[in-house]
């Protein structure tokens, strides 16, 4: 008999082997023996759509294959992702495969195999790694596919698994929250919505129907996207929405469990003072502050502290302005703790989707949610498969709208991206001036060039490479690409073209975004972990890595010219600074709140600016450029009570502008430790 069994074993193919070890051939699920399926994503960014997921699931008696394939054209950058997943009948993982394709090269995102005592995960980035047999697990990753993350639903649902563990890291949870109705066509349809944690940063809203099948997905990396299956697009809006009010209500979550101090009147006792008027440090002050306001400022002894006040004794610790981020992208409520705690007061949001951002910013204004003051820059693009996002002004009708939708949402500037007509970026700005708005962003390639761009009516100009255009106004063509220059050009710039940029900005009163840390991180040459300069990032919450922690890299000479570059840009706008020229510091999202520490220091170190001059560029500047001076931005008698608080000195060494230990903001204070918790970061060690 015994022989008689190994002979059978034999005969058995080798995925038969390891269902019979794995344990699994006997528990198979009658529903998906012989079951098949086929559909399609469509895939949005900003609510427009840019690409399609399709994917085809076929099984037999033993086996479940997954297969789909996820194209995308946005903004001009064409990829895709294809993906194999098999799953034994009970939807135990067998193997898991999910290549990156881009014209130039495959990259291999993830690939997971289950042997019979042994996970083996290969991920990009990391040498191949065995782990221990789990009985159970999903792989899972943040370029997981739509039709993957179905099957991961259909794992948990099934098996009644709230959290599954996962490879190459973390846990999946999954969370009813409410039944919800898509009418389509006319149609009511019941849909269950449920928040899911572990794959993006924060979570993301997903909805299926009654069998479990997935319907929708809306997730944000630092960008907001919608999976829609085809067919349920007619309640895109629903979606949105209900994304919306799922993020509000974790935000009111985090506001519960990180517990402000709400004192009306405290008295910051003993510290050291960075006012940002002077470079002077103000040594053992009290501040006492009285309904989120700055009263009082004056040296520890000679300030008599209200009967009333809450003491916070802050000695040995420096007093900064609340930093300014004016270059953020905060698409998920996650953004909030995580600035406050690095001492973030307020941010500039220059691109997001409407209804989300509206309701992030009154949530934190109006409710007193947790987070930094919000200021929200409207983006619209132009035409094309190149155009950014779903609000587009294509016609001077469209123009005119755009600006009132933003105006009448309470938005202080409207952005303007790349494919944005010169035409249309004059109407544009003549309709925000009307309304006491101002106007920031790109230089739009039909503009070719920075003076051409702010003669249209900008007021603010984003990015180091399409600011510097303004050096180059006689020879830019629309055909320069994103490095813009090479490094001869900019070595070979001219006093006199230097000065004439100068010049024009000073003249016209243009304020520059420069977004250097940007720069600095796609410089990084491959095999170089981010930490060589950005210390901070093994800091970042885990769903973060793959895309921020965790990048490609540059060849060496590509990266010792993109060096060369960022440093020569990084002088000649340090020039511009000196002249008087203002330069606000924001980050376009490299590394959360992070990357904000990494621009004012390569300003210092690159731009030949002192320490108080780079956080300048994080406090008043900003605050001025706002038309917010008189109310923020510096630590004075009268203005709001927005303050970081350091444990050493930024004026001895920029770099201890990463040493926030806690933080006053909208008057209420708290410390950094259990704002990190809350974001998902590691605090510092």
């Amino acid at each position: 008999m015994i022989i008689r069994y190994s002979k059978k074993i034999k005969q058995l193919s080798k995925l038969s082997v390891l269902l019979f070890l794995a344990g699994c051939a006997s528990k198979t699920s009658t529903k998906w023996e012989n079951y098949t399926d086929e559909g399609t994503f469509l895939v949005y960014r900003r609510q427009s759509l840019i690409g399609e997921e399709s994917y085809t699931l076929s099984a037999n008696k033993d086996t479940i294959t997954l297969s789909s394939l996820q194209g995308e054209n946005e903004r001009g950058r064409i990829s895709g992702v294809q993906t194999n997943l098999l799953l034994t009948t009970n939807l135990t993982p067998i193997s898991y495969e999910n290549k990156r394709i881009r014209a130039e090269d495959t990259t291999n995102n993830l690939t997971v195999k289950v042997k019979a005592d042994k996970i083996i995960v290969k991920e990009k980035f990391f040498d191949t790694v065995e782990h221990e047999k789990l009985d159970d697990f999903f792989p899972l990753h943040s370029n997981i596919s739509a039709g993957a993350e179905m099957m991961l639903y259909y794992y948990c649902l099934e098996k009644n698994l709230k959290t599954v563990p996962t490879l190459p890291r973390n846990e999946v949870t999954i969370t009813f929250k409410k039944k919800d109705t898509a009418v389509i066509k006319g149609e009511k349809i019941p849909l269950n919505r449920y928040v899911v944690t572990g794959i993006n940063w924060g979570g993301r809203t997903i909805w299926t129907d009654e069998s479990n099948k997935l319907i929708a997905v809306v997730k944000a990396n630092t960008q907001i996207r919608e999976l829609i299956r085809k067919g349920y697009e007619d309640a895109k809006q629903l979606f949105i929405d209900g994304n919306v009010e799922e993020e509000i209500a974790q935000l009111q979550q985090y506001t519960k469990e990180v517990n402000g101090d709400l004192s009306a009147v405290k008295a910051l006792v003993g510290a050291d003072l960075v006012d940002a008027v002077t470079d002077v440090t103000q040594k053992n002050m009290t501040v006492i502050i009285e309904n989120g306001k700055i009263k009082t400022i004056g040296k520890k002894d000679e300030v008599e502290i209200p009967e009333n006040a809450k003491v916070i004794d802050v000695s040995g610790k420096t007093l900064i302005p609340g930093l300014f981020d004016m270059h953020a992208h905060s698409n998920q409520v996650q953004w909030g703790p995580a600035y406050l705690a690095g001492g973030v007061t307020t941010i500039r949001d220059n691109g997001n989707e409407l209804e989300f951002a509206t309701a992030f910013r009154d949530e934190i204004a109006v409710n007193g949610a947790v987070g930094p003051e919000i200021l929200l820059a409207g983006m619209t693009d132009g035409p094309g498969v190149k155009g950014n996002g779903i609000i587009r002004a294509r016609s001077v009708e469209e123009a005119k709208e755009v600006v009132e939708l933003y105006h009448s949402n309470g938005y202080k500037q409207i952005k303007i991206y790349t494919s944005v007509a010169p035409e249309i970026v004059e109407v544009l700005a003549t309709e925000a001036h009307k309304r006491g708005m101002t106007v920031t962003g790109h230089v739009p390639i039909q503009a070719r060039h920075a003076k051409k761009a702010v003669n249209l009516g900008m007021d603010m100009l984003s990015h180091r490479s399409r600011i510097l255009t303004v050096l180059y106004s006689d020879k830019v063509t629309k055909n320069l690409k994103r490095a813009v220059y090479p490094t001869l050009s900019l070595n070979s710039i001219t006093d006199e073209r230097i000065n004439d940029a100068i010049d024009f900005f000073l003249e016209n009163k243009t304020v520059l975004d420069p977004t250097i840390a940007l720069d600095v991180a796609r410089s990084l040459e491959k095999g170089n972990a981010l930490e060589t300069i950005e210390p901070d990032a093994y800091r970042i919450a885990p769903e973060l890595w793959e895309g921020k922690r965790f990048r490609a890299g540059l060849s060496a000479q590509k990266s010792k010219e993109g060096r060369e570059t960022y440093i020569k840009s990084m002088e000649i706008l340090g020039k511009f600074y000196k002249a008087g020229i203002p330069i606000v510091a924001g980050t376009d999202n490299v590394v959360p709140v992070f990357s904000l520490y990494l621009e004012i220091e390569t300003y210092q170190k690159y731009g030949n600016m002192s320490a108080f001059e780079a956080l300048k560029t994080a406090t008043i500047n900003p605050a001025t450029a706002m038309g917010l001076g008189e109310q923020t931005g510096s630590l004075e008698v009268g203005k709001d009570a927005d303050i970081a608080i350091l444990d050493k000195n930024p004026l001895e060494n920029i770099t201890n502008i990463r040493t926030v230990s806690a933080v006053v903001s909208d008057g209420k204070y708290y410390n950094s430790n259990p704002l990190w918790k809350a974001a998902d970061f590691k605090p510092k060690d």
